[in-house]
């Protein structure tokens, strides 16, 4: 079934983290897990910050700015999409029309 629960082990930073999640999300939270892990071992490597707690905000930081600047790419292409979709449905239309 689609609810139920299973707990999985994630691995962050060197630390194991014990996380419940649907079934059918497991592969979903653990490449969520594996992106992060990345991203907070760039941060860290990079030696300008120090502690857990401030790679963590940095590394939330930086998939928040990635998630934004994702998100307004997906709309403008969904409004270049919607444009070309009603220009489409346009000359469909008149085509329809011409047959006539």
């Amino acid at each position: 079934m689609a609810d139920d629960v299973t707990t999985i082990s994630v691995t962050i930073l060197d630390k194991d983290y014990q996380v419940s999640c649907p079934v059918d999300e497991v592969d979903a939270l653990t490449a969520s897990a594996r992106y992060l892990d990345q991203q907070m071992a760039e941060i860290r490597e990079s030696g300008k910050i120090l502690g857990s707690d401030r790679i963590a905000v940095m590394a939330a930081l930086n998939i928040a700015n990635e998630f934004l600047n994702n998100r307004e790419s997906l709309e403008v292409t969904q409004d270049l999409l919607d444009n070309s979709l009603v220009a489409l449905t346009e000359r469909v239309s008149q085509a329809l029309e011409q047959q006539k």
